[in-house]
């Protein structure tokens, strides 16, 4: 007898998988070795940047009252005592009408409120004159214009990029607090898959959501517990999702989790005393994507088909995996695109479009990146977004404004509306 399941929508099936996220513990690692963490401390400025005022230009760094009255017809002449590179500071002040040759980021001497540009100076023996007169300020970085001692410079639960190690070298962090990564494990089935190293046989496909979750993993900074593939065997399969729930945090697996004669996952979930949360979502392709939990581990049981499998992934697996590591913002980035082509036919469920994106003179464009059922392949490969279609309407015409979630790219927060 077919099993008959009831579907929920899409955001009651995310929210179903995050409210059984728990944060990963926190370790702390070497800068060299943060890029791609998620951070779990608050950056703070233990100091000012610039920590002090120094020069934006190579020049000359004079007191600006000295400048008073200076035109064309009253060049005013400065003496230079002396010379100030970056990293040097400088131990006498200037005074009335003198001037220190000083070079970009250097600080300033004392007295100096001002930075003449070399190319509005006429150079005399033992200095220059100007002819134009200075505010005070002038051409100055000061102390603190960028950020200023104890501001909170990035929040807890943010990805850290090559700007986060640029920002946590200059406050002295030679160590920072991230989240653990958990383990994942990752386990494709069907009697029907091939290795990719094999030859092609009739009625035999090659693995493909094997590599393609791993490279999604790898996107996240995760490496994935390959368990390989296994043919349609409950016990078999058992025995194997047993071991690897042993030995994981997280463990995906590809097929089996249909209503086919030859879909054991369901009764393997029941078998590992798995509570199933649900198995059917409003949403094309992946309807039949599958999430349960088993004590603190989360099983994903993701379609066989590619773009369901790729999609289904992306949707759940990709935030909880985030949420884990604590970060706050574990959805993929959503902006509004206008439809580039025609989808008349109603549907129940919410479509998630393979797409491609592109900014024209008449905004974001949307468009289908080829064929676009959940077998399909080559959409995936030619994608960069996900095209989002709810349900309940009566079609999407060419023009209309629609939400699109960007695929690899930075973590973002999504917004759009199921």
């Amino acid at each position: 007898m077919i099993e008959r399941r009831s579907p929920i929508s899409v955001s009651q099936a995310i929210q179903y998988v995050m409210e059984q996220i728990k944060p990963l513990p926190i370790e702390k690692v070497n800068l060299s070795k943060a890029n791609g963490r998620i951070l779990r401390e608050p950056i703070v400025a233990s100091h000012a940047v610039p920590p002090f005022n120094r020069s934006a230009y190579d020049g000359y760094a004079i007191r600006s009252k000295d400048t008073k009255g200076a035109s064309a017809h009253h060049p005013i002449s400065f003496q230079v005592i002396g010379e100030i590179g970056a990293g040097t500071v400088p131990n006498v002040p200037i005074g009335k009408r003198e001037a220190y040759r000083i070079m970009t980021g250097a600080i300033l001497p004392e007295q100096a409120d001002a930075i003449v540009m070399l190319e509005k100076t006429t150079k005399m023996i033992d200095g220059f004159t100007l002819q134009e007169p200075l505010q005070t300020g002038d051409h100055v970085s000061f102390k603190g214009e960028d950020v200023e001692r104890g501001e909170v410079l990035i929040k807890s639960g943010t990805k850290i990029h090559p700007g986060t190690i640029a920002l946590l070298a200059t406050f002295g962090y030679a160590e920072v607090d991230v989240s653990k990564k958990p383990v994942v494990g990752l386990l494709a089935t069907g009697t029907e898959l091939l290795d990719v190293t094999e030859q092609l046989q009739l009625g035999k496909i090659r693995n493909s959501n094997g590599p393609m979750i791993q490279a999604q993993l790898d996107r996240l900074g995760i490496v994935g517990h390959y368990y390989g593939i296994m043919s349609d065997n409950s016990q078999k399969c058992t025995q194997v999702m047993a071991q690897a729930l042993q030995e994981t945090d997280i463990l995906i697996t590809t097929g089996g989790v249909s209503v086919g004669d030859y879909d054991y996952l369901p009764a393997i979930y029941d078998r590992l005393g798995a509570e199933v949360l649900f198995d059917k979502v409003m949403m094309r392709p992946g309807s039949v994507t599958t999430v349960a939990t088993k004590g603190d581990k989360l099983l994903f049981g993701l379609s066989g088909n590619p773009s369901a499998c790729f999609t289904g992934f992306e949707l759940f697996t990709r935030p909880a995996i985030l949420t884990m590591m604590g970060s706050s913002e574990p959805y993929l980035t959503s902006i509004e695109a206008q439809l580039g082509e025609d989808f008349i036919k109603k549907n129940p469920f919410t479509r998630f479009i393979r797409g491609v994106w592109e900014m024209t003179e008449q905004g974001v464009v949307a468009k289908p990146a080829g064929f676009n059922k959940s077998n399909a392949v080559s959409s995936i490969a030619r994608g960069n977004c996900l095209i989002v279609l709810p349900s309940g309407s009566s079609g999407y015409q060419k023009g209309m404004q629609v939400d699109i979630l960007l695929l690899g790219m930075e973590q973002g927060e999504a917004v759009w509306r199921l």
